[in-house]
């Protein structure tokens, strides 16, 4: 499946761990990854990303929220082109994710900060933004939706299926891909818990290098009771929100032992939802930023039993997959290509979605079906 022609494209993330905005360049043509580009990562100026992490809260204007999180990410997609010598008229595409502030899949509900009409006018670029909802209107979770980059990613480099592409975000998810299967799903948490602890125990945004986690002692009875979350007991695709465990169980224990114990947490539920995957990876290889935690990184591979490689042991940028995957997500929806499968997402079958707005125009929904 071609077209023959050569998309360029912005791909923009800004993930669940709240903590800045990701920006790519990506040459594809909607099936193939024929050139990733530069990348630039911006942080979140922390009194933004305080409030936030209160959102949805009755005391705070969204809509100032969403101009603000909107006129950030057009300050990064000017930097980076400056930073490459992009023109901004040569890019064909922006893909917007958005900042997700609340995903309730069970409700058919989904919210991702990001007014793409704002940036389209900002930037004098096509923006295609909106990519979960058309999923979750055909029966789906509405993510993970980086599976479809995931597998092209693979291809690109060659590298030996069946391959897990594990990225550990705000929440952690997995890739399967072997052949004509192609599986996904949230596992549980990822960084968010962590993140969360260190920053209340330590003032530190987060545990550099699982550093925290590594000078603490796992509590098992803790551990124990935070796997008795009844979203393991569900079989995938499933996915979740960020604030959809609480730390309580570890509340007593010293800053260490609470790093240590939602770490391994994080990987105890990546173990228990590989055992319930279609199929038994051969590697994994590990994206995101969870993938810095070097303890996390330990766990994994003592409950894994497999190889564990990060994304630079593959050739690949860590930092830029998600936001390469939303620049791919939007040339496949202006293509009107599937975005998501019933593999990926438990949608009814495979649908595209997004929303496309032109500078200065109104909105056209590309291909809904």
């Amino acid at each position: 499946m071609t077209t023959g022609r050569r998309f360029t494209v912005v791909g923009l993330m800004s993930g669940t761990s709240m903590d800045g905005i990701d920006a790519a360049v990506l040459e594809t043509d909607g099936d193939s990854v024929l050139l990733a580009g530069a990348y630039r990562g911006n942080a979140y100026p922390t009194s933004l990303r305080r409030t936030l992490l209160r959102l949805p809260a009755a005391d705070v204007d969204i809509g100032e929220v969403e101009r603000a999180v909107t006129d950030l990410h057009a300050e990064v997609v000017r930097a980076l082109c400056t930073q490459t010598d992009l023109k901004l008229e040569a890019v064909d595409l922006i893909g917007f994710h958005g900042q997700t502030i609340r995903h309730e899949p069970e409700a058919g509900r989904t919210w991702q900060l990001g007014d793409g009409q704002r940036l389209a006018d900002a930037l004098g670029c096509t923006v295609v933004n909106q990519f979960r909802q058309n999923d979750l209107d055909h029966g789906g979770q509405g993510a993970p939706l980086a599976p479809a980059y995931h597998r092209a990613l693979i291809r690109t480099t060659g590298l030996d299926e069946p391959v897990a592409v594990l990225n550990i975000g705000g929440v952690s998810n997995v890739t399967l891909v072997d052949g004509d299967l192609l599986y996904a799903c949230d596992c549980g948490p990822g960084n968010a818990l962590i993140d969360d602890w260190v920053g209340q125990r330590f003032n530190i945004p987060f545990d550099e290098r699982g550093q925290k986690a590594a000078a603490g002692q796992v509590n098992l009875a803790a551990l124990a009771t935070l796997l008795e979350s009844p979203f393991f007991g569900r079989s995938g695709p499933k996915s979740l929100d960020r604030n959809a465990f609480s730390s309580a169980p570890v509340a007593p224990l010293s800053g260490e032992d609470g790093a240590a114990t939602l770490t391994a947490f994080t990987a105890a539920a990546i173990a228990l939802e590989a055992q319930r995957l279609p199929g038994a990876p051969g590697s994994w290889i590990v994206v995101g930023g969870g993938r810095r935690n070097l303890q996390l990184l330990r766990e994994l591979r003592s409950r894994l039993k497999v190889p564990v490689q990060t994304a630079e042991d593959v050739g690949w940028s860590g930092d830029a997959i998600e936001a390469q995957a939303f620049g791919y997500l939007a040339v496949r929806s202006a293509l009107r290509w599937p975005l998501s499968w019933p593999g990926t997402t438990g949608v009814s079958a495979p649908v595209t979605g997004g929303v496309r707005w032109q500078p200065s125009g109104r909105e056209s929904r590309i291909g809904l079906r």
